[in-house]
């Protein structure tokens, strides 16, 4: 049997220009800002419009590109990244890069979900929490390399190379994806009518409200990391991107370990492990001392967890109905980049109100919520449609799910 492991790192590379694309600009809104003569803020709600426009694609691109060859479909994604990346790099006003931004999240909206669905799909059942880890560690290797290459990439050639740089490492992924990937038939066809089914579905609203809101949590404080370090810490510029460059690489030990934590704990327990080590982190970032190198330590902490979250939670989401992964992967991708957006606006808008110290408190607050709706999803009785069509629909209980 040819190995999987060749596709998964292609689709795992394509996820890395996918997360470099959308966060980049966080390192370069300063250029940005000074050449299109905007405020850096401003160039800031970049990532917003990326993340709103991927949180509203991916779900709707389940569903009308549901017959879709998904080998076309992951071309498909990584093209209209591709084209939106070039437009953006050569944008001649915000507008127009707006706009760019704009094709560019859908076209990560079409490729994220039916990456993770591809990655679960070309492994056997018992090795999908490991499928599904190599291809979301691209996401995270994008916090450790590409944001901060992208930044020093934009401070020695310009902003445009460097986001023409991410243009060419999205064709890379197209052309491996091209050449490792055959023809992979869709699952049922999905209309708007089993989509709304999915949704309703026993267990889905619990398990994609908690993705929602443990990314909230997290982007309360993330998605304003350097400002948050330095009014927190006192890091400089050079100290913020040690420590994030950290977060990244133990983020990275958090990813391969969520599958193991899966096979040994189950899915459940994994989560709520994972929710309990990001409420230890935030609270002991409001308690201790200004200290860089404590702060440091909490931050890697915090990394573990946050990163150990994501493998199992998409893996009890495919085992919650396999024929109907595509749905399922495209609303969790939709949470993750929505959870994104709404923690970054509280982050960026309540930091310079209250300060660094309360902002964890307050990330608390959406954490709580992810914890509440977890315990809904374990608690409640989960079941798997054998099949759903327009007229009829046969339920099961699925012993294996918690």
């Amino acid at each position: 049997m040819r190995s999987s492991t060749p596709a998964l790192l292609a689709l795992s590379l394509g996820y890395f220009s996918l997360g470099t694309a959308s966060l980049a600009v966080i390192g370069l809104s300063a250029p940005i800002g000074a050449e299109l003569n905007i405020t850096p803020a401003a160039a800031g709600t970049l990532v917003t419009v990326f993340s709103l426009v991927f949180a509203l694609a991916a779900p709707l691109a389940s569903v009308l590109l549901g017959r879709m060859c998904r080998k076309r479909a992951l071309l498909l994604g990584l093209g209209l990244m591709i084209v939106g990346g070039a437009a953006a790099a050569l944008a001649p006003d915000f507008a127009t890069l707006t706009s760019a931004r704009v094709l560019a999240g859908l076209g990560a909206g079409v490729f994220g979900p039916a990456a993770s669905a591809v990655g679960s799909t070309v492994v056997p059942a018992e090795q999908r929490p490991r499928a599904l880890a190599t291809v979301f560690a691209g996401m995270t290797a994008a916090t450790v390399l590409g944001v901060p290459l992208s930044a020093s990439a934009g401070g020695v050639v310009g902003w445009r190379w460097a986001m023409m740089g991410v243009v060419v490492l999205t064709a890379v992924a197209f052309g491996l994806v091209a050449w490792l990937l055959g023809p992979i038939t869709p699952g049922p066809a999905p209309s708007a009518r089993v989509f709304g089914q999915m949704v309703r579905a026993t267990g889905v609203l619990p398990m994609v409200s908690t993705t929602l809101l443990f990314m909230t949590a997290q982007f309360v404080v993330y998605g304003v990391a350097g400002a948050y370090l330095a009014a927190r810490f006192g890091a400089t510029q050079s100290a913020i991107s040690l420590v994030l460059f950290i977060f990244g690489i133990v983020g990275i030990i958090g990813n391969v370990s969520g599958p193991r934590a899966y096979r040994r704990l189950g899915g459940a327990l994994t989560i709520a492990l994972a929710l309990a080590g990001l409420a230890i982190a935030l609270l002991a970032l409001s308690g201790a001392p200004s200290s860089l190198a404590l702060g440091t330590a909490v931050f890697a902490f915090w990394a573990f967890f946050s990163s150990l979250f994501m493998a199992p939670q998409q893996t009890r989401l495919v085992e919650l109905q396999p024929e109907q992964r595509g749905i399922l992967l495209a609303l969790n991708a939709s949470a993750i980049y929505l959870g994104m957006s709404l923690g970054s606006l509280l982050g960026s808008g309540l930091l310079p109100e209250l300060g660094a110290r309360p902002l964890s408190v307050l990330a608390l607050v959406p954490l709580a919520c992810a914890g509440t709706a977890h315990v809904a999803s374990v608690r409640t009785p989960i079941f798997v449609r054998d099949r759903i069509t327009e007229g009829k629909d046969h339920v099961r209980a699925d012993p294996r799910l918690p």
